[in-house]
């Protein structure tokens, strides 16, 4: 890695227009629609009073896979996603014209065989207005890319969860083509979809998308502490540690605090922690 090609990178800002059926497929990709009379489930599905899951903000206004530049040197295939989390300081419109404007905050040598962390910052804005909607943190593990410096000054991680029993469990199960149609919000990655791409990955069939498994997390934090009211939930943020299969169980263990909740999700299956160190914050009841 070139860590002052890095450094010096200024990615471009990324308009992107989206309409009410890209926020209600992107609601069916995070498993919304199995209790279709339910009206907590249709203000996210249905033209009539639409409202966008909050964690859309997480796919609006991608840049692409930009890490793969030559320019910059990073060995992109042992990239993994670390963590994520948003900020929402407006409600997501359901549908409109909206700019990602991007930065790399900073990146963490961990020296020449452990690696490096990357911290990347998108503050998402309505053009119309002008108003940020949202602040999205990315972190990146970069596995091939110790020893070689670092810049800026990274967040301190997520503490751990406490050792004791969660105050709420809710099971969210996923389809066996939850991938397949969640691809369809953006992330064509062939690990999603494509059984050969899988194995060449490591895995032994196609798995979920990490963002994927944050939004149905997302999904059952507004239904468990919000009343179901996205309005609500006013940040999220996750560790990713193990990659989910499609058509399991994403079981949520909940500890409420004073201002949200602290949590981790578990595939009911094979009994793994699949995210981990999650914080929830609330906006508090009118």
């Amino acid at each position: 890695m070139d860590i002052q090609a890095v450094a010096d990178l200024r990615l471009p800002p990324i308009e992107h227009r989206y309409t009410a059926r890209d926020c209600i497929l992107y609601a069916l990709g995070v498993g919304y629609g199995d209790r279709p009379q339910d009206a907590r489930q249709l203000q996210f599905l249905y033209e009539a009073g639409l409202q966008a899951v909050p964690s859309i903000c997480n796919i609006l206004a991608h840049p692409g896979f930009w890490v793969n530049r030559p320019e910059l040197g990073i060995d992109w295939l042992k990239i993994l996603h670390g963590e994520q989390s948003f900020v929402i300081h407006r409600p997501i419109p359901p549908q409109g014209l909206v700019r990602g404007d991007y930065e790399i905050r900073a990146v963490e040598d961990k020296g020449a065989d452990k690696g490096a962390v990357m911290h990347v910052e998108k503050r998402l804005l309505d053009v119309e207005t002008g108003e940020r909607l949202a602040t999205v943190s990315s972190v990146y593990m970069l596995r091939g890319d110790g020893g070689q410096g670092g810049f800026g000054t990274p967040p301190a991680p997520p503490e751990a969860l406490p050792e004791a029993r969660p105050d709420v469990e809710i099971d969210l199960p996923t389809l066996p083509q939850s991938a397949l149609l969640y691809r369809l919000s953006g992330d064509l990655n062939p690990i999603h979809a494509d059984p050969q791409a899988a194995a060449k990955a490591g895995f032994p069939r196609p798995i979920l998308h990490g963002l994927c498994a944050m939004g149905v997390a997302t999904r059952g934090l507004i239904d468990a502490i919000a009343d179901g009211d996205p309005s609500r939930l006013a940040a999220v943020s996750i560790r990713f540690s193990k990659p989910v299969f499609p058509g399991e169980t994403i079981r949520l263990e909940i500890f409420r605090t004073e201002t949200g909740a602290r949590f981790r999700a578990r595939a009911v299956e094979r009994d793994v922690v699949v995210l981990d160190r999650g914080q929830a914050r609330l906006v508090p009841a009118p």
